[in-house]
């Protein structure tokens, strides 16, 4: 069996990977914000609310096993999004199906980080709302 550990992600290094050519067909990023999941995304992500995460696990994990990087995250990833990713490991661990080759990675600051620097950027972020942000924040 092996292990999955989730490691920390920096904005710029996830814009890095979105930003080349090829774009990786191997990279997912899951959004776990709830209601709060308004104002823009990630390009790309998957919306997958915290809030019925662990009864759709079995399904996420069948999803994510093509993928040879993950990347979780919420609002401020400082709960949601670890959470989630801690999950997702511990699924793969108890099931006994944790893919050798691939990284867990939570997304360090969350959506609000990403946005504040790449919300306006359309190739990294879809549907930007800077007026809501503004008002959020």
């Amino acid at each position: 069996m092996s292990s999955l550990a989730v490691k920390i992600l920096d904005k710029n290094t996830l814009r890095n990977w979105l930003l080349a050519e090829p774009r990786s067909k191997s990279l997912a990023i899951i959004d776990v914000r709830d209601d709060d999941h308004i104002g823009g995304h990630i390009v790309g992500s998957r919306h997958h609310p915290s809030s019925s995460f662990g009864q759709n696990l079995p399904y996420l994990h069948e999803e994510l096993r093509p993928f040879s990087t993950v990347v979780f995250h919420c609002a401020l990833s400082q709960q949601r999004g670890p959470s989630a990713a801690n999950m997702y490991a511990r699924y793969a661990e108890m099931i006994g199906s944790a893919p050798t080759t691939q990284s867990v990675y939570v997304l360090r600051g969350g959506f609000t980080e990403w946005q504040q620097e790449f919300g306006s950027d359309g190739r990294l972020t879809e549907a930007y709302d800077e007026k809501l942000w503004k008002l959020m924040c």
